[in-house]
């Protein structure tokens, strides 16, 4: 277990005692905030301790192979069936996605960057500062992804937000989240990444006001971690740094709480007198969870030749073909680069995948200029895509005697999938597109000479 200090937020009180959390990836957790309230030896008693009722949360089909079937137990004070009935949220969000057509976006094979989102000036909690950047496939037929972006000044208020439609990875980038699920609080920091699996409920706070980040979506599947392949048995992230957390329960009433609920990209609410954060025990593997990116183990070459980006896999969430991921997400981490006679940013590449860029703090390598922390880009399948003309021409000038060279204070990431994102027509005319990006490539220039003898074989 692992233990970080709580304080008080600005809506829902995180407890000032320490909170704890069980550790490993895709594990079997037991946790019970009152001695006695999980039941032994079966799921479902007649009657469960201390009165509970006993629901269980399924992510995956019953019949799924038992390696991949994801379900817990959760023992709650009531049944999270006691609401209203859902009716559309008034007024509606009018910025989510989850089936992309030629009605709500749009396909371009431009490269695109954004410049960081202001947080807004009137009161913004994590629901309403959501929006869809881009995204493909749809969540009605389980297949497909898509990419947020959240600002929010305040935090959630008597209510709670759950995602039918798939996991979110949330990666922020101003300002700590606590996170209250159904299983238990977790405190997640910039530099940290938090799973909401699909279904779970759960409430945003704020604790350092303003705070703005990236949201990836998957539909279908859920996130695993990479196989490691000739790497062996250890790097990358090491199943041992995921946290899950401990159970935590609100018994409080809770007139006029309100259960947001995103289903079909559109959000439904539903009334009830309690809150949903009223489970007493749990156990199973399918859970919310949180990583630490420092703790990364990066991989990198010792010799010779730019290592590909998939070698920095934190997560992956696959497809039926092998190695083909639906999504994956990738980080650039401080690390030394030490190849020889070797252009030691990323090459240039045009790729059958696509790419989206998130940058949490300092510079990226491959960008000079004007890729900015809480900014992003996308470079679509098969659009060229590199360093730029600064970043080149510095590079080439350190020559091939440049010693090891260490990249710090930086944390960029991709979202990689297999499928063609269609960007959504507010991120095409946002205030935030940087028009000028192409710019950054229009200098590179000739170097080419025809004084040096061909390497031809006769």
């Amino acid at each position: 277990m692992e233990n970080q200090p709580a304080t008080k937020s600005n809506g829902r009180d995180f407890p000032e005692e320490d909170l704890f959390y069980m550790s490993g990836f895709g594990n079997s957790f037991s946790s019970e905030a009152v001695a006695g309230a999980l039941p032994q030896t079966q799921n479902s008693p007649l009657l469960c301790p201390y009165g509970l009722y006993a629901e269980q949360i399924s992510g995956t089909s019953f019949t799924s192979p038992r390696k991949l079937n994801l379900r817990s137990w959760l023992y709650r004070i009531k049944p999270s069936v006691t609401h209203q009935p859902f009716k559309p949220r008034v007024p509606s969000h009018g910025k989510l996605v989850s089936e992309f057509d030629q009605s709500n976006s749009s396909a371009t094979p431009t490269q695109l960057r954004w410049k960081p989102v202001d947080i807004p000036d009137s009161p913004t909690d994590f629901i309403d500062g959501l929006f869809t950047v881009c995204g493909a496939g749809s969540s009605f037929l389980r297949h497909g992804f898509a990419i947020h972006m959240y600002t929010a000044n305040k935090s959630m208020d008597n209510c709670a937000f759950c995602s039918a439609d798939g996991d979110f990875l949330i990666v922020p980038q101003k300002g700590r989240l606590w996170i209250t699920t159904e299983c238990g609080r977790l405190q997640v920091s910039p530099g940290e990444i938090a799973i909401l699996p699909q279904g779970f409920r759960f409430a945003v706070d704020l604790p350092d006001g303003p705070s703005r980040g990236y949201v990836a979506e998957i539909f279908g599947t859920h996130f695993q971690l990479p196989d490691l392949g000739p790497i062996g048995a250890n790097g990358l992230a090491a199943p041992r740094d995921f946290l899950v957390p401990t159970a935590w329960f609100e018994e409080i009433p809770r007139p006029g709480f309100t259960i947001v609920q995103k289903f079909g990209g559109e959000l439904f609410t539903a009334q009830q007198d309690f809150s949903p954060f009223n489970v007493v025990a749990w156990h199973g593997n399918y859970a919310p969870y949180k990583y630490d990116l420092s703790k990364f183990c990066p991989y990198n070459t010792v010799l010779f030749d730019h290592g590909d980006p998939s070698i920095n896999t934190v997560l992956t969430a696959s497809t039926e073909k092998p190695g083909v991921a639906l999504l994956d997400f990738v980080v650039f981490p401080s690390r030394w680069l030490v190849a020889e006679h070797t252009f030691r940013p990323p090459y240039y590449h045009r790729n059958c995948m696509s790419e989206f860029m998130g940058l949490i703090y300092g510079g990226y390598e491959a960008k000079a200029d004007g890729f900015l922390p809480g900014g992003s880009s996308l470079h679509s399948c098969m659009t060229p895509h590199g360093p730029d003309t600064k970043t080149y021409e510095a590079t080439i000038g350190r020559g091939n005697e440049a010693g090891p060279y260490k990249i710090t204070d930086t944390m960029a990431f991709m979202f990689e999938s297999c499928l063609i994102p269609r960007v959504c027509s507010w991120a095409l005319e946002s205030q935030h597109m940087d028009h000028d990006y192409y710019q950054c490539w229009i200098g590179l220039r000739s170097h080419f000479t025809a004084e040096e003898e061909p390497n031809v074989k006769e």
